[in-house]
């Protein structure tokens, strides 16, 4: 098994440790701009680069020796910021404030990207993201995040969504296929669009435009 982390905050080095129990950590691959913040979060075994997440994905994802799965563990919006690098043309857009009032819990970012939720409050880190119930409320979960924010789009603004599978309790990640997958269904829009990456309860939500 082959997987990137990008990021090694809090976020990250948890994603490392918990991943390096249940994976070789030769296959695993820490990515962080910080060689202090890979030093304090390194595994024995495990390979890391001193590198920007985005760049580091910009410059090495193909199809042919991709890895497995991706983590995000970054204060921004890896898809979108990948997406931007990929494809000449695309713009930050604003997303309509009544959109933005329609979703979950949303919380704009200082970047413009919307962060949505069906939490109200602190998740448990070892959430295993069951099925029908809501681990901290005991409450019937609500409608999959990634499928709501599927369901926003329209003609005059388009919804792409990855979803963001879960590899252990409170951890998630999405093979690079998807963003492969996203770059080519993005090539011919034109005008206004959203991207999206979500979880079953969570998700981040960033407005774009691009020319013709």
């Amino acid at each position: 098994m082959n997987i990137w982390i990008l990021g090694s905050g809090t976020f990250g080095a948890r994603a490392v440790r918990q991943l390096a129990k249940s994976h070789d950590a030769r296959g695993i691959t820490l990515v962080d701009p910080s060689q202090q913040a890979l030093a304090d979060a390194n595994v024995p075994g495990i390979k890391t680069v001193c590198q920007d997440g985005v760049a580091f994905v910009v410059k090495h994802l193909r199809a042919q020796g991709a890895p497995d799965w991706i983590v995000p563990a970054l204060p921004v919006h890896l898809v979108w910021e990948w997406a931007v690098c990929r494809l000449a043309g695309l713009e930050r857009l604003a997303l309509p404030d009544t959109l933005v009032s329609s979703l979950p819990n949303a919380m704009t970012g200082e970047s413009g990207d919307v962060y949505v939720s069906h939490a109200d409050f602190i998740c448990p880190l070892n959430c295993s993201e069951p099925d029908d119930i809501c681990t901290r409320t005991g409450q019937p979960r609500k409608q999959d995040m990634f499928r709501l924010l599927e369901g926003k789009g329209c003609k005059e603004l388009p919804f792409f969504v990855v979803q963001s599978v879960q590899l252990g309790p409170g951890l998630g990640g999405y093979q690079p296929q998807a963003l492969l997958e996203l770059k080519e269904q993005l090539k011919p829009v034109t005008g206004a669009f959203a991207v999206a990456t979500a979880c079953r309860c969570h998700g981040v939500v960033t407005g774009g435009h691009q020319g013709t």
